[in-house]
Order: structure tokens, then sequence, then C-alpha cells
């Protein structure tokens, strides 16, 4: 659950608009709890995580690394 004060506090509201579809399948993915923010925040994550992968999985493949003696 959010707390009242602390990351999750934030300032002025932002509205998002999206297709009563797309609400649906937001509000299905929420675990009890969860605050629409909190989902979009934890989703945010898991896409920075996904492409630092497919980042490092695209240098690996198309270049030559050199090891860098420590």
């Amino acid at each position: 659950m959010a707390a009242p004060y602390g990351r999750n506090a934030m300032g002025p509201t932002k509205r998002i608009t999206v297709t009563k579809a797309v609400w649906a399948d937001l509000s299905g993915m929420r675990e009890p709890g969860m605050t629409f923010s909190e989902l979009i925040e934890t989703m945010i994550e898991r896409e920075k995580k996904r492409r630092l992968v497919g980042d490092i999985r695209r240098l690996q493949e198309g270049e030559e690394l050199v090891e860098i003696p420590f």
C-alpha cells in the first residue's frame, strides 16, 4: 500500500487518457492494494531492464569485445 509521505508522495496529479480496454487490462494487472502509479512504476522498471538486456545482447552479438585487464 502506498505511504502518504516519502517516495510515493507526489505533487499535482496528472491524468492519462486511456481506452476502456486498456483500463481493464491495467486494472487486471494490479495487485491488491497497489495504486495505478505503483503499477506503472513497476512496468517502467521492467521495460528498462528489458531494454538493457536487449542492448547488451546486441553488443555481444555485433561487436568484438576486448578484455580490459584491471
